[in-house]
């Protein structure tokens, strides 16, 4: 049993509240009691003390949509349009160098850069998934996987059906390792066929999984999807029995007011990923709308190539200020809806709200300490402010996954950085193009 006294918890729930002067106590993986200092050290005066001055202890973070393995194409194709980008220079790549070897040391190298920022949780969206789970489970991080799947032959699987029953098989090769979940993951309304969103929603009920994927990235995806299919694809989708509480629109750039409402009506959550839209010009989502609809939106990374950063901090800021310009209010996203979007949001939106995101008796002590002692971070009057709009993923200093320490004064233990910059440069030096 262990004792955390930090300076500061923020718990998340209850919604706003910053305790001062207030330990955890962690049974294993799970959160024992939050209480004063000095109750908590005499209801558990066996407990080892970790003291944290000048910390905060908030919940880890939760990514809610990366292509964890694509760090091996970070800066590979940068300052280009959306359709060069993908269909000249990444697809190209994929095609020739993705295999299970590419994604599972992608996949360590972006495991161990979401755990020194403050990163507990990620949900993946990749080829061979069963290979970014061994690395999620190595590093000790809880990993969501995805079933993946695209109509065109992939050098993964010759077709959906192929790559549908690959995925199955890793979820059941992993179904009975803790921190391990699956979600079907059809990649997007144009790159999967109709036919298998037609029996997406049955399936996702079969597998007891949600459905992940992309949606309404681009304006140029929408206005395809309209010519093609004569009906705005959120509603579309709805036509076709894949819409739940379940399903988790990745980008959701471009949502109209009545896609918004169809959105809300199936309790659709949204993965909100602010500098990747903002890199590929994908444009500018209407967070405050959507979380006044109802909507549960969490934060996302996207992958490394289309980002360069998997920065939950950066992500964070960058979603509270979008927010204010695009609904025209400095009060849309305040800092306590921007931290909470980025944990328990997150975790709702993947199905693991009972677990993770908050800081509470019963979850799992997935936790981290960030530093507000830095000279850049004075003086400090409220501190879910400083954490969103001051601090960044340096200010990190430890990571609890389910009680376990894995990062410990701003050091990764459960993967070597020597390791990790070793595997990077070997495939930077494989792909570089001539």
């Amino acid at each position: 049993m262990i004792r955390l006294a930090p300076s500061w918890v923020l718990p998340v729930e209850p919604a706003g509240t910053v305790l001062d002067e207030h330990s955890i106590v962690i049974d294993g993986e799970r959160i024992v009691s939050v209480s004063p200092h000095d109750e908590a050290a005499r209801s558990h005066p066996d407990a080892q003390v970790v003291e944290l001055p000048d910390r905060v202890v908030m919940p880890g973070l939760v990514n809610t949509h990366t292509h964890a393995a694509m760090t091996l194409l970070r800066g590979f194709a940068d300052d280009l349009p959306l359709l060069e980008w993908l269909e000249n220079r990444i697809w190209p790549t994929e095609a020739r160098w993705v295999d299970e070897h590419f994604v599972r040391e992608g996949t360590l190298v972006a495991c161990h850069e979401m755990l020194r920022g403050g990163t507990t949780t990620f949900n993946d969206m990749y080829f061979y998934p069963g290979e970014a789970v061994r690395s999620a489970v190595q590093a000790g991080m809880r990993v969501v996987a995805g079933i993946l799947y695209v109509a065109a032959p992939t050098r993964y699987a010759t077709d959906e059906q192929e790559s549908i029953e690959r995925g199955i098989a890793a979820a059941d090769e992993w179904s009975n390792v803790p921190g391990v979940t699956f979600m079907l993951a059809p990649h997007s309304t144009y790159a999967a066929s109709v036919a298998s969103w037609e029996r997406a929603g049955d399936l996702a009920v079969e597998l007891g999984v949600g459905i992940h994927t992309h949606l309404n990235e681009t304006w140029g995806e929408v206005e395809r999807h309209l010519a093609q299919h004569r009906r705005p694809s959120v509603q579309w989708l709805a036509d076709h029995g894949a819409l739940s509480p379940t399903f988790l629109a990745a980008h959701a750039v471009h949502m109209d007011s009545h896609d918004i409402a169809v959105a809300a009506e199936f309790g659709v959550c949204v993965s909100h990923c602010p500098s990747s839209n903002l890199k590929l010009a994908s444009g500018f989502a209407k967070v405050q709308q959507m979380l006044d609809a109802g909507l549960t939106v969490g934060i996302g990374t996207d992958g490394a190539a289309s980002n360069n950063r998997l920065d939950m901090f950066q992500e964070i800021r960058t979603a509270a200020l979008l927010a204010k310009a695009v609904a025209r209010d400095g009060a849309a996203v305040d800092a306590h809806t921007a931290l909470r979007m980025a944990t328990l949001d997150g975790a709702r939106a993947l199905g693991l709200d009972d677990l993770v995101g908050s800081i509470r008796p019963g979850k799992q002590a997935d936790l981290i300490a960030v530093n507000l002692s830095s000279d850049d971070a004075v003086p400090r009057y409220d501190v879910a402010s400083h954490l969103v709009y001051v601090c960044g993923r340096g200010d990190v200093t430890d990571v609890w996954v389910a009680g376990r320490q894995v990062v410990q004064d701003s050091v990764c233990r459960t993967v070597p950085a020597e390791e990790i910059r070793q595997r990077a440069a070997e495939w930077r030096d494989r792909m570089a193009p001539a």
